[in-house]
């Protein structure tokens, strides 16, 4: 697979969303937000990595990426702390929620035919 622009957009969003994610586990714990961010670099590698049962289903995995991202934003959306506070959890919902409607957008941009 040769990566294009759109393909690099998704790997710098996906790890991004993934970081911030992942950067709570000092504060929270193996919480499931903390969690979110390795469903994040799982469906990463199963888009990109060259394995044969993912590259041969790349359109179930895309639509599992734009799933997960999607539930994601929508479960933030109820159950997040929405409270913008520079420099604490809330204020990384706001970031990550920001890298994944990007992630959405170069995701259905790159969408499989």
């Amino acid at each position: 697979m040769k990566l294009t622009a759109k393909h690099y957009g998704i790997i710098v969003f996906c790890l991004a969303t993934a970081f911030l994610h992942l950067s709570l586990l000092t504060k929270m714990g193996l919480d499931p937000i903390v969690l979110n961010g390795l469903g994040y670099l799982g469906l990463l590698g199963a888009y990109f990595l060259p394995i044969p049962f993912f590259q041969q289903r790349h359109r179930l995995v895309w639509w599992g990426l734009v799933g997960y991202t999607l539930l994601t934003i929508i479960l933030w959306i109820i159950l997040g702390d929405k409270q913008f506070v520079q420099g604490t959890s809330s204020a990384i919902g706001y970031y990550a929620k920001t890298a994944e409607v990007i992630l959405l957008a170069i995701l259905w941009a790159d969408k499989p035919k």
